[in-house]
């Protein structure tokens, strides 16, 4: 009788602990030491009207003390997609789907923390109807050699094998092959791995533009520049802006926005820190930048002409605090007010300094900026603002006010910082994307995102349900 008893409690005993892991089992993110053993979810998008679709994978895996292996994307035609693997400086197509089997071209990149082949871009030039020539416009690391950088942190390179530039080339397409490259923008790739920025845009104006960060350029006194709100520092080097070029690698205004002098007459932006994206609003033409803090700060910023983000000064609405406690990174300051403009550089009144339109209070790296330049998802998208990260795997939703000239927020955000992830549920579009690295639109109007996922590059088509 005892037997009996003492099997029946066994019995019960575990069928009680099943129950309990089933119940663990449907909430990973309550228990994450869970969530290797529990297959991950499949991007969702949460209008009951869209559904994200994969279109392309391929395994490209992530390499030791690298970023994500594939960076940005740009349409040639109608289910014809150029993809850059950032840490093997190949340009990849991919033809309905199938990646080709050799690349457009394999340039040597240094790929170490932020470097690689970081953007591009394309322009059908037009010179007559006869007359037409394909361009593709490349931002990467130069280097002699893929690879064969040392950066053991973030902070710091061996030295000897210092890459030869941050550079933007203008190529044309021949056939399957980039041909006839052409160097339009040498920028500084030192002192440091990181900050590189790297995404390229034609704008509407059919000039080019490229964004890059500081590259640490605030740790070395030959690269604090003025640029980086330095007052008394050297004269910009290409570095912490956004830069803009003609097809050909001219100063669009050889007056310059801020100035004539050397790398001064490239610059549209600057004071900013590093940004994954850029992007035009079709109705105003004006352009917004996504930019990444330290650990808080991250921003979203109407780029006016002569835009100065701040930093190093500040970030999102905070004075940076050096923290050596935190890896010698910066923290969240003092809150600065609108009127501390004395605080910054303005190159002779000609730059001014500009508080961001959004703000993450605990960083989400933005990556991509889309504006749906579509009317394929109807009116209540058209013309809206997306916006991607790579921490949480958001996509992000954005309306503009009827002036186009800030983000119409929802009650918790009305003072434009997400102070937590709850505040932000009412801008959310999808999630479970992984590391989002670009968007665009397609020939076709649908809404393209670039992402990587467990060593795999993955395409997802918005598509209506």
């Amino acid at each position: 009788m005892l037997d009996f008893l003492s099997i029946k409690f066994d019995y019960v005993i575990v069928l009680f602990l099943c129950a309990i892991l089933a119940i663990l089992c449907t909430n990973k993110y309550e228990f994450p030491w869970l969530a290797e053993a529990i297959p991950e979810k499949m991007p969702n998008i949460f209008d009951p009207n869209l559904k994200a679709e994969l279109i392309f994978e391929s395994e490209i895996k992530r390499e030791g003390g690298t970023l994500s292996p594939v960076t940005t994307m740009a349409f040639l035609g109608l289910n014809d997609i150029l993809m850059l693997d950032k840490n093997h400086g190949t340009v990849n197509r991919i033809v309905n789907g199938v990646l080709l089997e050799h690349p457009l071209i394999d340039v040597s990149v240094a790929n170490k923390r932020e470097r690689g082949l970081l953007g591009i871009d394309t322009f059908l030039s037009s010179k007559s109807s006869s007359n037409k020539t394909q361009y593709v416009f490349l931002y990467y690391t130069e280097s002699v050699k893929d690879g064969n950088d040392v950066c053991p942190v973030s902070y710091y390179c061996e030295p000897g094998n210092d890459p030869i530039g941050n550079r933007l080339y203008r190529y044309e397409i021949n056939g399957n092959k980039l041909a006839n490259p052409k160097l339009l923008l040498d920028l500084p790739a030192l002192p440091g791995p990181i900050h590189n920025g790297g995404v390229v845009k034609v704008g509407p104006d059919n000039n080019v533009y490229v964004t890059i960060g500081d590259v640490l350029g605030y740790t070395k006194h030959y690269s604090q520049t003025r640029s980086l709100n330095f007052k008394n520092g050297t004269e910009p080097d290409g570095r912490a802006g956004i830069l803009r070029v003609n097809i050909d690698g001219k100063s669009v205004n050889e007056k310059g926005i801020l100035g004539d002098k050397d790398f001064l007459k490239f610059y549209y932006a600057y004071g900013i820190r590093n940004s994954f994206g850029i992007d035009f609003d079709p109705v105003s033409g004006k352009l917004w930048d996504t930019e990444n803090g330290p650990d808080y700060g991250d921003e979203i910023n109407i780029v006016e002409p002569g835009f100065n983000s701040g930093w190093n000064k500040v970030q999102g609405y905070w004075v940076p605090m050096y923290n050596e406690s935190r890896g010698g990174d910066f923290i969240p300051g003092a809150k600065i007010s609108s009127q501390e403009g004395n605080r910054f550089e303005d190159f002779g009144g000609k730059g001014k300094y500009s508080r961001p339109e959004f703000t993450w209070n605990q960083t989400a790296g933005p990556t991509a900026i889309k504006f749906l330049e579509t009317d394929i998802y109807g009116k209540e998208y058209k013309n809206d603002l997306l916006v991607a990260d790579i921490n949480n795997g958001y996509l992000y939703h954005f309306n503009l006010n009827k002036d186009r000239t800030g983000l119409s927020l929802p009650e918790p955000l009305k003072d434009k910082i997400a102070n937590n992830l709850d505040e932000l549920k009412g801008v959310i579009l999808g999630d479970h994307f992984g590391v989002i690295t670009d968007m665009d639109i397609g020939p076709d109007g649908y809404l393209y995102i670039l992402s990587h996922h467990k060593n795999n590059a993955e395409i997802f088509k918005i598509m209506l349900k």
